[in-house]
């Protein structure tokens, strides 16, 4: 599927800018809690000598650069320009999945061969809950609005938030296990399948895989070429 065919089948002009406002929207929430999400779980962290709660921290930053990714596409007003802009938001997106994972690996690595132990947080516990809460809806909104527009790299920042949902429940899991049983080998474990999950998701970025169409234009393809999004295999919104 060309982009041309993309945006023809995709939302009127009016309908795009009323998207196009509630991901800047988005956006500019998700940055605005993961810099506070940032500054609390680094300081947990270093207190309590947490690895795990560093990294969420860290995470965080690495989240705030995709976001800003995709205000940066957005805020331009035309439509073209943002189409133009697509690609190289799509590529800052995938690095940023790249850095995650391997930070995440390492950090997993070092955890494993025993490299410290982390002291019981209470605020790297109430953090984690948190952002539990809060991620997932911040990224379904955004990801129903980047589908219906047909842009690969909103719904690709919404997987970056939807991954930081799993590293919170990873991370609360993992800091609730250390504080009450003392198994500090469950959170590495998981932190190794989520930054499994990175790397695919970053993959599929710098591809340009993403929700291709609006879901309008969905049931004009067979089933056997289309993916959960309605586009067709390999895809991209990129010019």
């Amino acid at each position: 599927m060309t982009a041309e065919i993309s945006i023809g089948t995709g939302p009127p002009p009016a309908r795009r800018e009323v998207l196009a406002k509630r991901i800047r929207l988005l956006v500019a929430a998700t940055i605005t809690y993961n810099v506070i999400e940032a500054v609390v779980a680094i300081t947990a962290g270093k207190l309590a000598s947490s690895t795990a709660l560093i990294g969420f921290g860290l995470d965080s930053v690495i989240e705030v650069s995709s976001a800003a990714a995709v205000a940066w596409q957005f805020s331009a007003r035309e439509h073209a320009v943002r189409e133009a802009r697509e690609k190289t938001t799509l590529r800052i997106i995938a690095v940023s999945f790249f850095v995650l994972a391997a930070y995440v690996t390492v950090d997993a690595v070092r955890a494993l061969t025993g490299t410290g132990e982390a002291e019981r947080s209470i605020l790297g516990i109430v953090i984690a809950a948190l952002s539990l809460a809060i991620m997932p809806f911040l990224s379904a909104a955004q990801r129903k609005a980047g589908r219906e527009l047909g842009s690969a790299s909103a719904v690709a920042d919404s997987k970056q938030t939807l991954l930081c949902t799993y590293l919170s429940a990873v991370l609360l899991i993992g800091l609730v296990l250390n504080a009450t049983l003392g198994w500090s080998w469950a959170d590495p474990i998981a932190a190794l399948v989520i930054a499994a999950i990175a790397l695919k998701e970053g993959r599929d970025a710098w591809q340009g895989k993403g929700c291709c169409a609006a879901p309008a234009a969905a049931g004009s393809l067979p089933a056997s070429e289309a993916d959960a999004c309605g586009c067709r295999s390999g895809c991209g919104c990129s010019t």
